[in-house]
């Protein structure tokens, strides 16, 4: 069932445009900016968007010059887990494993230093339950996160249920190019 969710919603998303993309990614943006939780958060999470994703590069680069600690993580394919490493600039990035944008393995962060981890995902839910690319990276990762957890996504990526499995870790909030989904509850604003 995940295997097919999966598939269904990245041909959905695939289907965007490039222009389509940069248009909604910059909506979220603001969306995602506006929230209490980014505005008092000091160290945030991010991920490198690759093709479809919802574009983070100008998040990346607009909080850093908000003075927001940014983060991004390196997959670490031999112990299937992600590390994760501080930026000062959107400069410097090399390619990862699966041709993700990296940082450079010179400023470690502890889990415990994030106040809000931004999760990628093809498909989201109502209760807060994603679907990713079906490594687990994030859910092995995310398990002991204090932090709160944002999934970026577009609105045609979100569906009423997911078949949820108990190492599945749920984000918190949803943030779309329409509306910002807060999980597990009716609001839906």
């Amino acid at each position: 069932m995940k295997h097919k969710l999966r598939e269904k919603h990245k041909t959905i998303r695939d289907s965007l445009t490039n222009e389509e993309i940069i248009e909604k990614s910059k909506k979220i943006k603001e969306n995602l900016f506006s929230l209490p939780e980014f505005k008092n958060s000091k160290t945030i999470l991010f991920y490198s968007s690759i093709k479809s994703e919802v574009k983070t590069e100008d998040a990346i680069k607009d909080s850093l010059a908000l003075g927001k600690r940014v983060v991004l993580p390196i997959t670490n394919k031999g112990q299937k887990a992600l590390e994760i490493f501080e930026i000062k600039d959107s400069k410097g990035l090399a390619q990862g494993p699966f041709g993700i944008l990296e940082p450079k393995k010179e400023l470690p962060i502890s889990k415990e230093d994030l106040d809000l981890v931004i999760v990628p995902g093809i498909v989201f839910d109502f209760r807060g339950h994603r679907i990713g690319y079906g490594e687990g990276y994030y859910d092995n990762f995310l398990k002991d996160v204090k932090a709160t957890k944002i999934g970026l996504a577009f609105e045609i990526q979100i569906v009423p249920e997911i078949p949820a499995e108990p190492h599945d870790i749920k984000v918190n909030k949803i943030v779309t190019e329409k509306r910002v989904i807060t999980c597990g509850t009716n609001e839906k604003t």
